[in-house]
This record gives C-alpha cells, structure tokens and sequence, in this order.
C-alpha cells in the first residue's frame, strides 16, 4: 500500500509540475485574482439576489441556508479536519520542488490535502445545480466557474491536482448529501 501511495503523491507531483508551468503573461495577471476568495463577492451576493428574486420568500431563505451550509461544511471537512489530519504539504512548500514552481501568491499555509478552493466552489455549484433546475445555461456557467477557480489553485502553485480532484468531489458530495437529507426532511415535515 505504501509503494502504491508514493507512486501516487509521484504522478501528483509531476502532474502538477506540468499543469503549473503551462503558464502565459496572461494567466499569469488574472490567475491571482481568479483564485482569490474576495474577488468573487459581487458574484455571491448576485447568487443571493438572483434567488430572492426568482424564488417565494420562504423558499429563497431555505435555498440560500442550504448554500452557506453546504459551503461551510465542504470548508470545516476540508481546512478542518483533512489538512490536518492526513497533513500533506503543499507543493510549495515541499523542499523538494523548490526553484521548480511557478509561484504568483503567498503559499498559505502548510498542508493541502484537500483543497477548500475546490471544496467550496464544487459545493456552490452542487448546491446551484440542485437548486436552479429550471435555469441550466447558469448551471453550467456554475460549474465551468468552479473550475477554474479549482485549476486556479494548481496554476498559481499552491495545490496539487490530487488536492483539487478529492476537494471537487468532496464538496460536490456535501452538496448532493444535504440536499437529498434536506428533501427527507422537508417531506416528513410536510406528512405531519
């Protein structure tokens, strides 16, 4: 199991080495701003509007608990509990890689498995994708959004791309897994 592990984090790490020097002047100039949390506010408070706005009140409260739920969730599994616990450090942090990493922001901090950007971002659009069934053309806007600012993370030399994948997939799981409990819930509320 172990060899099978190393041959793995290798893989990652070459993965990463190649995704991350793929870089352009271009890229390089938006990259930092794509995956920085605060860039994207305006875009979370027209999500909030949006649904005020195309949903009855109540169900506009709901949906929006539901997305910061969903959100904070895929951010404690992630930063709280995997980062520390299986405690794989980043890329650029790893001394190995040193001088090989194309690096446009500050490191952070020290373990990355698994990705909160990614978790977070999955979760939004898992959460949107349930939601928004009658609104598709955002849907996948959605989605194309959460990844890039998923691949941002690779890009700009923080995360490898095993550190993304497990963090999409993680939050996208949260996303679908408190949605079908919200639903039972919902039902059996409506059956008293």
């Amino acid at each position: 199991m172990e060899k099978f592990i190393d041959e793995i984090s290798t893989l990652d790490q070459k993965l990463f080495l190649f995704l991350n020097g793929c870089h352009t002047p271009f890229f390089d100039a938006i990259m930092p701003w794509i995956t920085g949390r605060e860039s994207w506010i305006p875009l979370y408070l027209f999500i909030i509007v949006f649904i005020a706005y195309k949903f009855p009140k109540k169900q506009a409260i709901i949906s929006v608990l539901f997305i910061i739920a969903v959100v904070g969730l895929a951010d404690y599994l992630t930063s709280g509990i995997m980062k520390p616990y299986f405690e794989r450090v980043r890329p650029c942090h790893e001394t190995s890689l040193a001088g090989m990493i194309h690096m446009l922001v500050n490191c952070g901090g020290e373990y990355g498995f698994a990705s909160s950007h990614a978790a977070n971002s999955f979760a939004l659009f898992g959460s949107l994708f349930l939601i928004l069934k009658k609104y598709p053309f955002f849907k996948y806007l959605m989605l194309l959004w959460a990844i890039l600012v998923s691949y941002s993370r690779i890009y700009v030399g923080v995360h490898y791309l095993g550190d993304v994948l497990v963090g999409g997939l993680i939050g996208f799981l949260i996303s679908l897994t408190l949605y079908k409990f919200l639903s039972i819930t919902l039902i059996k509320l409506k059956q008293k």
